[in-house]
């Protein structure tokens, strides 16, 4: 009795240890199908794809290389969503060559477009008072940032990686 109770466990066990085994294959499958986003980078970095830096990319989607500060150089690009994510060390304001100031949170995301990036979030300019920056789009000579009022300005004052000057709040 002792050994077909044994055998019968031992077939229940085998069993149920292959289906836990496929289940958490199909897990990986399906995790590795679903990411998103921000950890789709770390994929690639595993996969041993270089990132380009993000002024490459800028130009890429004609963009000034300096709407972000010099010292921001981690981000995350999601090429099916066109979700871009810059990183930045620290709250800063920028100033460029024009007079105008723009300023970020440690985290600016928005939408990349061939000369344009779209629902902005985490950037402000000095328009009289500090506004929210929901847009940017570029032409030849302009750039112009939508904060309900679009306001148009130099490109070439956005050519130039300027440092961002730390900033107490945003």
């Amino acid at each position: 009795m002792n050994q077909i109770l044994g055998k019968l466990c031992g077939y229940w066990f085998s069993k149920r240890a292959s289906k836990e085994l496929f289940s958490v294959g199909d897990d990986i499958n399906s995790l590795s199908n679903d990411i998103e986003g921000g950890a789709k980078w770390l994929v690639n970095k595993l996969k041993g794809k270089m990132q380009k830096p993000l002024a490459e990319l800028l130009r890429e989607y004609d963009l000034p290389v300096g709407i972000f500060p010099g010292d921001s150089t981690n981000y995350e690009f999601n090429e099916d969503t066109k979700r871009l994510t810059v990183l930045i060390p620290s709250v800063c304001e920028v100033g460029y060559k024009d007079s105008s100031v723009l300023r970020f949170l440690t985290c600016v995301s928005g939408y990349l477009e061939k000369g344009k990036l779209s629902h902005i979030e985490g950037m402000k300019t000095k328009v009289l008072i500090w506004m929210k920056v929901t847009s940017i789009s570029t032409d030849r000579s302009k750039v112009y940032f939508n904060t309900g009022v679009k306001r148009t300005r130099s490109r070439d004052a956005y050519e130039v990686l300027r440092v961002g000057i730390r900033a107490e709040k945003f």
